[in-house]
């Protein structure tokens, strides 16, 4: 049995942050009921360029495998009912929208305990549901400009600079899993349910860490480091080599000392010398870094590497993405996956770096709009081809357009 294979979530989530919390539950075994909005084709993730084709995207491929997919309209009654009997035999009510619309919706736990007292209902949202922003949209790019990454981002004399990845919106979450499972935990010990108010906002600004701690408590002044530099280990930044770019970091006193030999200079780690400490090369860092810079542009990166790993000191190429994937180690992890797609056929992607135990996960692709609400129906709600019917005909899975009078008597001729 998987080790999540007794979670049920209804997922009413879409694009980029709430997705990538689900597929990692996905991937443990949770079975994610992901609620698409019929109104506006679905989540907007299937739309996403350049990779798309119909509501088939690569983007929305990576963040919703594992999962299955219903069409409904939650603003129409009949939706509505249909939503709520998932609620009483589901764990989790789980959404990724605006700080105001889950209470507009009626996803809370005051909204839905009397259908289910143990549900947990977890918002991810932008600012979360209280204070001056909690009504404003939140984007990974806008957040990571308010909570300071940006400002710490990219060379000294450049202007701000956002990390290349969407780091904000996958550790949002992450967040939100970790919070789900916390709440589930809870509820089954407990029997009572609860809301989860989750921000990307709170993400970001508790991922300043020790520079907040610093900030907060002592004269640090956070600034851009030259070469993406440790703001206090030195040295740990990158390099530029005769043909290209790498790490080094000496996290220890042992990694410097090692590296002082591995340049050539044992005496700059010796006692009575400026750099022989943390503090010392701190101090003495512009000198430092210049003489090893000019030192590491005299041979290229394949030659300094083996010397560097020999001697155990922390280090590694600045790879492209092609040569991230292309690693042996990456291959050595299992971490490039496959699953089989009718319009992309054999698809890869990455795998989910979450392990519980030995067990291999299974992937499958991400469903079409819709894909499962027959099996949803009948293995969850019990409900046959009758009744799917009669809710189809109410607007359950979407408006059901009237017929023209012109083909209404097209069709009465014909029967």
């Amino acid at each position: 049995m998987k080790p999540l294979a007794d979670i049920r979530i209804i997922a009413v989530e879409q694009y980029g942050a709430g997705p990538f919390g689900t597929v990692h539950l996905a991937d443990l075994g949770a079975e994610v009921i992901k609620v698409e909005d019929p109104n506006v084709g679905g989540d907007v993730g299937r739309y996403v360029p350049p990779y798309f084709e119909g509501e088939d995207s690569l983007f929305f491929e990576t963040f919703n495998r594992n999962k299955r997919s219903i069409s409904l309209d939650l603003t129409s009654e009949a939706g509505r009912e249909v939503f709520e009997e998932l609620v009483k035999v589901s764990d989790v009510v789980y959404s990724n929208l605006r700080g105001d619309v889950p209470a507009k919706m009626r996803l809370m736990y005051d909204d839905l305990k009397h259908l289910n007292p143990a549900i947990v209902c977890v918002s991810l949202t932008g600012f979360g549901m209280t204070g001056p922003r909690s009504k404003e949209p939140g984007y990974d790019y806008i957040l990571q400009g308010l909570a300071g990454w940006m400002e710490l981002t990219g060379e000294p004399e450049g202007p701000p600079t956002k990390s290349g990845l969407s780091l904000v919106d996958y550790s949002g979450g992450f967040v939100a899993a970790m919070s789900l499972l916390a709440g589930v935990h809870a509820a089954r010990r407990d029997g009572v349910g609860m809301d989860c108010d989750v921000s990307l906002y709170d993400t970001a600004v508790t991922m300043l860490a020790y520079l907040a701690t610093w900030k907060l408590n002592a004269d640090f002044e956070p600034v851009r480091t030259s070469h993406s530099a440790h703001p206090s280990l030195v040295p740990f930044q990158a390099f530029e080599a005769k043909d290209g770019w790498m790490v080094v970091g000496c996290a220890k006193e042992k990694f410097w000392q090692r590296l002082a030999k591995v340049v050539g200079h044992p005496e700059w780690a010796e006692q009575d010398s400026p750099f022989a400490s943390f503090t010392s090369r701190r101090e003495n860092q512009t000198e430092l870094i210049g003489m090893l810079e000019d030192i590491f542009r005299e041979r290229n990166v394949a030659d300094w590497l083996p010397e560097l790993y020999a001697a155990s000191i922390p280090c590694g190429p600045i790879n492209d993405v092609e040569a991230a994937l292309t690693d042996p180690h990456t291959a050595a992890r299992g971490l490039i996956v496959e699953t089989e797609h009718p319009h992309y056929g054999t698809l890869q992607q990455l795998g989910s770096p979450v392990r519980v135990g030995s067990e291999t996960p299974e992937y499958r692709r991400a469903p079409q709009r819709g894909e499962h609400l027959e099996e949803v129906a009948a293995e969850i709600l019990k409900l046959d081809a009758a009744a799917v019917e009669a809710l189809r005909s109410r607007g359950a899975f979407g408006v059901v357009k009237p017929v023209e009078p012109d083909t209404a008597e097209t069709e009465a001729a014909a029967r």
